[in-house]
């Protein structure tokens, strides 16, 4: 059995319209620190964002999304945040922020593989749930 490892994770949110309140989790962020891992796994829901706001910058927030994979991976794809540790490339990207792209707070577990629990949490925390036939 492989051994269990503590893992960090925040979820994605867009949040359209900032002073609403409203958002859309469209991913999620996981670092394990043991494991040199970090990783983002980005999916937006394009059509339930815009049922929060019509007029919502899907350009600028596509962008904003895309980049976050990027700092995940470092290196000069990531510009100057590719160079910090993997640990710091996390909590730069979850700092507190007041844009239409923010974390929620970091969450803390344990796991066998990092990998399959980015999957597991896309699965529950951002992919609208499938309904039963």
């Amino acid at each position: 059995m492989p051994a269990q490892r503590t893992y960090d994770y925040a979820i994605v949110r867009v949040v359209p319209r900032v002073e609403r309140g409203e958002f859309v989790n469209a991913g999620v962020i996981v670092s394990c620190a043991a494991a040199g891992y970090l990783q983002a796994c980005i999916e937006l829901d394009e059509t339930r964002l815009l049922a929060l706001d019509p007029g919502a910058d899907l350009a600028g927030i596509r962008a904003g999304l895309a980049a976050i994979p990027l700092v995940c991976a470092g290196g000069p794809a990531a510009g100057a945040l590719g160079a910090l540790s993997v640990r710091e490339r996390f909590h730069w990207l979850v700092a507190p922020r007041s844009t239409s792209i923010q974390t929620s707070p970091v969450h803390t577990g344990r796991c066998e593989s990092p990998e399959r629990q980015l999957e597991q949490l896309m699965q529950t925390m951002v992919r609208a749930p499938r309904r039963a036939r």
